[in-house]
């Protein structure tokens, strides 16, 4: 599995980050950001929910 995030649709609110901050993370700009594109299995379930938290549907699942 690999994850990104529109920026276009983010509105940098820090739930992916909440949830899964092995894998968002919001820089000192306050931009969300990915930090790790290749999921590792044991993370995937935790990004699935923070695809489903996502107010404005940004982040991308990318099954491989």
């Amino acid at each position: 599995m690999r994850v990104t995030i529109d920026k276009d649709m983010c509105i940098d609110c820090g739930i992916c980050e909440s949830l899964v901050p092995e894998v968002f993370s919001v820089n000192d700009e306050g931009v969300t950001e990915v930090i790790l594109e290749d999921v590792p299995e044991d993370l995937q379930d935790a990004v699935r929910e923070a695809e489903e938290s996502c107010p404005t549907e940004a982040i991308e699942i990318i099954e491989d």
